[in-house]
Protein backbone atom coordinates (compact mmCIF):
# COMPACT_ATOMS: atom_id res chain seq x y z
CA UNK A 1 0.00 0.00 0.00
CA UNK A 2 1.32 3.43 -0.98
CA UNK A 3 0.07 6.63 0.61
CA UNK A 4 1.22 10.17 -0.12
CA UNK A 5 0.91 12.92 2.49
CA UNK A 6 1.91 16.57 2.47
CA UNK A 7 1.62 19.46 4.88
CA UNK A 8 -0.45 22.20 3.25
CA UNK A 9 -1.31 25.32 5.27
CA UNK A 10 -0.12 23.62 8.47
CA UNK A 11 -2.48 20.70 7.87
CA UNK A 12 -1.57 17.20 6.70
CA UNK A 13 -3.35 16.39 3.46
CA UNK A 14 -3.56 13.09 1.60
CA UNK A 15 -2.39 13.27 -2.01
CA UNK A 16 -3.29 11.14 -5.00
CA UNK A 17 0.25 11.13 -6.40
CA UNK A 18 3.80 12.14 -5.57
CA UNK A 19 4.74 15.81 -5.05
CA UNK A 20 7.96 17.45 -3.91
CA UNK A 21 8.10 17.84 -0.15
CA UNK A 22 5.60 15.06 0.48
CA UNK A 23 5.84 12.00 2.71
CA UNK A 24 5.63 8.62 0.97
CA UNK A 25 4.35 5.93 3.33
CA UNK A 26 4.81 2.32 2.22
CA UNK A 27 2.99 -0.32 4.28
CA UNK A 28 3.33 -3.98 3.26
CA UNK A 29 4.15 -2.93 -0.31
CA UNK A 30 3.75 -5.36 -3.17
CA UNK A 31 6.51 -5.94 -5.71
CA UNK A 32 4.78 -3.67 -8.22
CA UNK A 33 4.49 -0.88 -5.64
CA UNK A 34 8.17 -1.20 -4.77
CA UNK A 35 9.10 -0.96 -8.43
CA UNK A 36 6.80 2.04 -8.87
CA UNK A 37 8.36 3.99 -5.99
CA UNK A 38 11.85 2.98 -7.04
CA UNK A 39 11.27 4.24 -10.59
CA UNK A 40 9.52 7.48 -9.61
CA UNK A 41 12.10 8.48 -7.01
CA UNK A 42 15.18 6.95 -8.62
CA UNK A 43 15.63 4.90 -5.49
CA UNK A 44 17.55 1.66 -5.06
CA UNK A 45 15.15 -1.27 -4.63
CA UNK A 46 17.42 -2.89 -2.04
CA UNK A 47 17.01 0.12 0.24
CA UNK A 48 13.26 -0.42 0.23
CA UNK A 49 13.49 -4.17 0.66
CA UNK A 50 15.89 -3.79 3.61
CA UNK A 51 13.06 -2.45 5.77
CA UNK A 52 10.88 -5.42 4.81
CA UNK A 53 13.37 -7.96 6.13
CA UNK A 54 12.57 -8.74 9.78
CA UNK A 55 16.14 -9.91 10.37
CA UNK A 56 17.73 -6.61 9.30
CA UNK A 57 19.68 -4.83 12.01
CA UNK A 58 19.24 -1.16 12.90
CA UNK A 59 21.74 1.00 11.03
CA UNK A 60 22.36 4.07 8.90
CA UNK A 61 23.46 3.65 5.27
CA UNK A 62 24.60 6.71 3.36
CA UNK A 63 24.22 6.29 -0.40
CA UNK A 64 24.83 8.65 -3.33
CA UNK A 65 21.30 10.09 -3.58
CA UNK A 66 19.66 9.03 -0.32
CA UNK A 67 20.19 8.07 3.31
CA UNK A 68 18.61 4.94 4.77
CA UNK A 69 17.85 4.82 8.50
CA UNK A 70 16.69 1.47 9.87
CA UNK A 71 15.31 1.26 13.38
CA UNK A 72 13.34 -1.33 15.34
CA UNK A 73 9.88 -0.31 16.50
CA UNK A 74 7.67 -2.08 19.09
CA UNK A 75 4.39 -3.75 18.16
CA UNK A 76 1.64 -5.23 20.32
CA UNK A 77 0.88 -8.84 19.35
CA UNK A 78 -1.27 -9.63 22.39
CA UNK A 79 -4.39 -11.76 22.12
CA UNK A 80 -7.17 -12.83 24.48
CA UNK A 81 -5.07 -15.59 26.06
CA UNK A 82 -1.74 -13.85 26.60
CA UNK A 83 0.20 -10.60 26.25
CA UNK A 84 3.11 -10.54 23.83
CA UNK A 85 5.17 -7.75 22.31
CA UNK A 86 7.72 -7.86 19.53
CA UNK A 87 9.70 -5.54 17.27
CA UNK A 88 9.83 -5.00 13.52
CA UNK A 89 12.08 -2.84 11.32
CA UNK A 90 11.01 0.60 10.15
CA UNK A 91 12.89 2.12 7.25
CA UNK A 92 13.22 5.89 6.84
CA UNK A 93 14.67 6.94 3.50
CA UNK A 94 15.77 10.56 3.12
CA UNK A 95 15.90 12.03 -0.39
CA UNK A 96 16.46 15.58 -1.53
CA UNK A 97 12.77 16.24 -2.14
CA UNK A 98 10.93 13.74 0.07
CA UNK A 99 10.95 11.22 2.89
CA UNK A 100 9.91 7.61 2.42
CA UNK A 101 8.90 5.33 5.28
CA UNK A 102 8.73 1.57 4.76
CA UNK A 103 7.28 -0.99 7.15
CA UNK A 104 5.79 -4.47 7.06
CA UNK A 105 2.74 -3.43 9.09
CA UNK A 106 0.59 -0.43 9.89
CA UNK A 107 2.05 0.97 13.10
CA UNK A 108 0.70 3.25 15.79
CA UNK A 109 3.84 5.36 15.56
CA UNK A 110 3.21 6.52 11.99
CA UNK A 111 -0.55 6.50 12.50
CA UNK A 112 -0.13 9.21 15.17
CA UNK A 113 1.34 11.47 12.50
CA UNK A 114 -1.47 10.70 10.06
CA UNK A 115 -4.31 11.39 12.51
CA UNK A 116 -2.69 14.56 13.85
CA UNK A 117 -1.54 13.48 17.31
CA UNK A 118 1.94 14.97 16.77
CA UNK A 119 2.28 18.73 17.15
CA UNK A 120 4.50 20.88 14.94
CA UNK A 121 4.75 18.17 12.30
CA UNK A 122 5.57 19.24 8.75
CA UNK A 123 6.46 16.85 5.94
CA UNK A 124 8.96 19.30 4.42
CA UNK A 125 10.98 19.57 7.65
CA UNK A 126 12.74 16.28 7.12
CA UNK A 127 15.21 16.31 10.02
CA UNK A 128 12.53 17.23 12.53
CA UNK A 129 10.20 14.60 11.05
CA UNK A 130 12.86 11.92 11.57
CA UNK A 131 13.51 13.03 15.15
CA UNK A 132 9.77 13.09 15.86
CA UNK A 133 9.47 9.51 14.60
CA UNK A 134 12.38 8.46 16.79
CA UNK A 135 10.89 10.24 19.80
CA UNK A 136 7.51 8.61 19.24
CA UNK A 137 9.26 5.27 18.91
CA UNK A 138 11.01 5.65 22.27
CA UNK A 139 7.74 6.81 23.85
CA UNK A 140 5.93 3.69 22.68
CA UNK A 141 8.72 1.52 24.08
CA UNK A 142 8.21 3.22 27.45
CA UNK A 143 4.45 2.85 27.17
CA UNK A 144 4.65 -0.90 26.48
CA UNK A 145 7.29 -1.37 29.19
CA UNK A 146 4.98 0.22 31.78
CA UNK A 147 2.19 -2.04 30.58
CA UNK A 148 4.45 -5.08 30.94
CA UNK A 149 5.33 -4.00 34.47
CA UNK A 150 1.64 -3.72 35.42
CA UNK A 151 0.92 -7.17 34.00
CA UNK A 152 3.92 -8.57 35.88
CA UNK A 153 2.55 -7.19 39.17
CA UNK A 154 -0.90 -8.67 38.44
CA UNK A 155 0.57 -12.09 37.61
CA UNK A 156 2.78 -11.95 40.70
CA UNK A 157 -0.34 -11.66 42.89
CA UNK A 158 -1.77 -14.80 41.30
CA UNK A 159 1.42 -16.77 41.87
CA UNK A 160 0.85 -17.12 45.60
CA UNK A 161 -2.43 -18.97 45.15
CA UNK A 162 -1.88 -20.82 41.88
CA UNK A 163 -0.37 -24.17 40.97
CA UNK A 164 -1.06 -24.02 37.24
CA UNK A 165 1.24 -23.32 34.30
CA UNK A 166 -0.86 -20.40 33.01
CA UNK A 167 1.04 -17.75 34.98
CA UNK A 168 4.38 -19.30 34.06
CA UNK A 169 3.53 -19.17 30.33
CA UNK A 170 2.45 -15.52 30.66
CA UNK A 171 5.71 -14.64 32.39
CA UNK A 172 7.69 -16.42 29.68
CA UNK A 173 5.90 -14.36 27.00
CA UNK A 174 6.63 -11.13 28.85
CA UNK A 175 10.27 -12.10 29.37
CA UNK A 176 10.59 -12.84 25.66
CA UNK A 177 9.09 -9.43 24.89
CA UNK A 178 11.62 -7.72 27.16
CA UNK A 179 14.47 -9.53 25.41
CA UNK A 180 13.20 -8.23 22.05
CA UNK A 181 12.91 -4.72 23.48
CA UNK A 182 16.37 -4.71 25.06
CA UNK A 183 18.05 -5.96 21.90
CA UNK A 184 16.22 -3.45 19.69
CA UNK A 185 16.81 -0.51 22.02
CA UNK A 186 20.55 -1.22 22.11
CA UNK A 187 20.64 -1.27 18.32
CA UNK A 188 18.58 1.94 18.14
CA UNK A 189 21.01 3.58 20.54
CA UNK A 190 23.84 2.94 18.09
CA UNK A 191 21.78 4.55 15.32
CA UNK A 192 21.11 7.64 17.46
CA UNK A 193 24.78 7.99 18.33
CA UNK A 194 25.72 7.75 14.66
CA UNK A 195 23.08 10.35 13.79
CA UNK A 196 24.65 12.63 16.37
CA UNK A 197 28.07 12.28 14.75
CA UNK A 198 27.26 12.13 11.04
CA UNK A 199 27.22 15.31 9.00
CA UNK A 200 25.21 13.84 6.13
CA UNK A 201 21.97 14.49 8.04
CA UNK A 202 21.41 18.22 8.41
CA UNK A 203 20.96 19.32 12.01
CA UNK A 204 19.27 22.59 12.82
CA UNK A 205 19.70 24.43 16.09
CA UNK A 206 15.98 24.24 16.91
CA UNK A 207 16.12 20.45 16.64
CA UNK A 208 19.09 19.89 18.96
CA UNK A 209 16.90 19.74 22.07
CA UNK A 210 14.62 17.21 20.38
CA UNK A 211 17.58 15.01 19.49
CA UNK A 212 18.78 15.12 23.10
CA UNK A 213 15.27 14.19 24.26
CA UNK A 214 15.24 11.24 21.86
CA UNK A 215 18.56 9.94 23.20
CA UNK A 216 17.39 10.36 26.82
CA UNK A 217 14.07 8.61 26.16
CA UNK A 218 15.81 5.72 24.41
CA UNK A 219 18.28 5.32 27.30
CA UNK A 220 15.45 5.39 29.81
CA UNK A 221 13.56 2.73 27.86
CA UNK A 222 16.69 0.56 27.68
CA UNK A 223 17.28 0.87 31.43
CA UNK A 224 13.63 0.05 32.16
CA UNK A 225 13.75 -3.02 29.89
CA UNK A 226 16.90 -4.23 31.66
CA UNK A 227 15.44 -3.69 35.14
CA UNK A 228 12.10 -5.29 34.31
CA UNK A 229 13.94 -8.22 32.72
CA UNK A 230 15.89 -8.82 35.94
CA UNK A 231 12.70 -8.56 38.01
CA UNK A 232 10.87 -11.00 35.74
CA UNK A 233 13.72 -13.48 35.93
CA UNK A 234 13.65 -13.41 39.74
CA UNK A 235 9.86 -13.68 39.82
CA UNK A 236 10.01 -16.76 37.62
CA UNK A 237 12.56 -18.34 39.98
CA UNK A 238 10.28 -17.54 42.91
CA UNK A 239 7.30 -18.88 40.97
CA UNK A 240 9.04 -22.21 40.42
CA UNK A 241 9.93 -22.44 44.11
CA UNK A 242 6.37 -21.58 45.19
CA UNK A 243 4.78 -24.10 42.83
CA UNK A 244 7.18 -26.78 44.07
CA UNK A 245 6.45 -25.88 47.69
CA UNK A 246 2.68 -25.92 47.07
CA UNK A 247 2.93 -29.35 45.49
CA UNK A 248 4.99 -30.65 48.43
CA UNK A 249 2.40 -29.28 50.87
CA UNK A 250 -0.47 -30.96 49.03
CA UNK A 251 1.40 -34.26 48.78
CA UNK A 252 2.21 -34.10 52.51
CA UNK A 253 -1.44 -33.42 53.34
CA UNK A 254 -2.69 -36.28 51.14
CA UNK A 255 -0.11 -38.65 52.64
CA UNK A 256 -1.23 -37.73 56.16
CA UNK A 257 -4.89 -38.22 55.28
CA UNK A 258 -4.07 -41.60 53.73
CA UNK A 259 -2.21 -42.66 56.89
CA UNK A 260 -5.12 -41.62 59.14
CA UNK A 261 -7.69 -43.33 56.92
CA UNK A 262 -5.66 -46.55 56.96
CA UNK A 263 -6.45 -47.07 60.69
CA UNK A 264 -10.14 -47.92 60.13
CA UNK A 265 -9.10 -50.28 57.34
CA UNK A 266 -6.59 -52.07 59.59
CA UNK A 267 -8.98 -52.29 62.54
CA UNK A 268 -11.93 -53.48 60.44
CA UNK A 269 -9.69 -56.04 58.77
CA UNK A 270 -8.46 -57.28 62.16
CA UNK A 271 -11.94 -57.62 63.67
CA UNK A 272 -13.33 -59.02 60.46
CA UNK A 273 -11.22 -62.16 60.64
CA UNK A 274 -13.27 -65.32 60.90
CA UNK A 275 -11.57 -66.72 64.04
CA UNK A 276 -12.64 -67.24 67.63
CA UNK A 277 -11.43 -65.26 70.64
CA UNK A 278 -11.55 -61.78 69.11
CA UNK A 279 -12.13 -59.02 71.69
CA UNK A 280 -15.74 -57.90 72.02
CA UNK A 281 -16.90 -60.60 69.60
CA UNK A 282 -19.61 -61.73 72.03
CA UNK A 283 -20.33 -58.36 73.59
CA UNK A 284 -23.77 -56.95 72.62
CA UNK A 285 -22.24 -53.50 71.90
CA UNK A 286 -19.04 -54.86 70.42
CA UNK A 287 -19.49 -53.11 67.07
CA UNK A 288 -19.84 -49.69 68.64
CA UNK A 289 -16.93 -50.32 70.97
CA UNK A 290 -14.70 -51.09 67.98
CA UNK A 291 -15.95 -47.93 66.22
CA UNK A 292 -15.14 -45.83 69.27
CA UNK A 293 -11.66 -47.36 69.57
CA UNK A 294 -11.01 -46.68 65.87
CA UNK A 295 -12.14 -43.04 66.16
CA UNK A 296 -9.98 -42.53 69.24
CA UNK A 297 -6.93 -43.94 67.45
CA UNK A 298 -7.60 -41.67 64.43
CA UNK A 299 -7.95 -38.63 66.70
CA UNK A 300 -4.75 -39.46 68.56
CA UNK A 301 -2.83 -39.85 65.28
CA UNK A 302 -4.35 -36.62 63.93
CA UNK A 303 -3.29 -34.76 67.10
CA UNK A 304 0.25 -36.14 66.90
CA UNK A 305 0.60 -35.21 63.20
CA UNK A 306 -0.87 -31.73 63.76
CA UNK A 307 1.51 -31.11 66.64
CA UNK A 308 4.42 -32.03 64.39
CA UNK A 309 3.02 -29.78 61.60
CA UNK A 310 2.36 -32.69 59.29
CA UNK A 311 -1.22 -31.55 58.73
Amino acid sequence: MIRYYKTIDSKLEKLKSFENGCWVNLVEPTTSEILEVSANLNLDIESIKAALDEEERSRIDIEDNHILILIDIPIDESDASSAHYSTIPLGIIILDNTIVTVCTAQTKILNDFIVGHVKNFFTYKKTRFILQILYKNASYYLHYLRRINKMTIAIEKEIYKSMKNKELVQLLELEKSLIYFSTSLKANELVLNKMLRTESIKKYSEDEDLLEDVIIENKQALEMATIYGDILSRIMDAFSAIVSNNQNTVMQFLTSITLIMSIPTIVSGFFGMNVEGLPFSTHPSGFWIVIVITCVMCLILTFIMSRNKLL
